[in-house]
């Protein structure tokens, strides 16, 4: 109980802090930490970071930062992969399943230290103006001059298809998306990292709670005794991690992220090449 009270407390700081890492920390600590076969360790981590990801969100409601629009189509996208996803889990041997979730891992690391380099403007805004640079020039998701976001049927289309994507990793990896929903909220639709951050939480909660669902649906079993004390660890980490987020740079947060979630990519590939069984 004590190990699943501090590993919940690591994945809701990270949370807490970044919007995102949330899974892609509790599968490998549940995996190597507790010796949670992976597709059993997949059903918690839906569980426990939906539940850690809503609480956070319920305590950003007042910050103003989210964007409820986004989080909606983001969400509800996901409901068309994320049981393709869980249908795929248990068809792949755990180690190719370990894998392929640690190299996914590494691409989007590199993505995001990519895009804080290249954009390190914590504020940045991309607002819609009368130049004509044609409909389709630009990002896919602009901002009106007071700051509101406009939804074009490209904005709407781009987002939704990054839901889908996003919900088909949540029930193959259980991913609660975070570590993709975050640069994809940047690159797409333009927010600033602390309101990717705060919609991330509720995009999360989301696409959890529909690939937790969909796991279930096809008969997967939840270990309530490993689940409650990380939701319990998760939700005071979450309380920490965005305590602390208020004091950090966006694009620091972003290149901080991303290098922890290159270590934990490396330590569960080279377990997989020195321990293959």
């Amino acid at each position: 109980m004590f190990l699943s009270l501090s590993f919940g407390l690591i994945i809701g700081f990270s949370l807490g802090l970044t919007g995102g890492g949330g899974s892609i920390f509790a599968v490998p600590l549940l995996v190597y930490g507790l010796h949670t076969p992976a597709h059993q360790a997949v059903v918690i981590s839906l569980a426990a970071v939906g539940a850690t990801a809503f609480g956070g969100g319920l305590a950003r409601l007042r910050d103003g930062n989210a964007e409820p629009r986004t989080a909606i189509i983001f969400g509800l996208s996901g409901i068309m992969g994320a049981p393709l996803g869980a249908w795929l889990n248990p068809r792949f041997p755990a180690t190719i399943l370990l894998a392929g979730f640690a190299l996914l891992m590494l691409a989007v690391a590199f993505r995001m230290w990519r895009q804080a380099s290249r954009y390190p403007e914590e504020t940045r805004l991309i607002r819609a103006n009368g130049h004509a640079d044609g409909a389709n020039a630009g990002p896919a998701c602009r901002y009106d001059p007071g700051g509101r976001l406009q939804f074009t049927s490209r904005c709407a289309l781009r987002l939704a298809v990054a839901g889908t994507l996003t919900g088909l990793l949540s029930g193959l990896f259980g991913v609660g998306g975070g570590f993709l929903i975050v640069p994809a909220l940047v690159m797409l639709a333009s927010l600033p990292m602390r309101r990717a951050v705060a919609t991330s939480l509720w995009v999360i909660a989301i696409i959890s709670a529909i690939g937790f669902l969909s796991h279930l649906a096809v008969g997967h079993q939840l270990n309530v005794g490993i689940t409650l004390p990380f939701v319990l660890g998760g939700l005071g980490g979450m309380a920490l991690g965005i305590a602390v987020g208020r004091h950090i740079a966006g694009p620091t947060l972003q290149k901080l992220f991303a290098g922890m979630v290159v270590a934990v990519a490396v330590f569960m590939l080279s377990n997989l090449l020195l321990f293959p069984h």
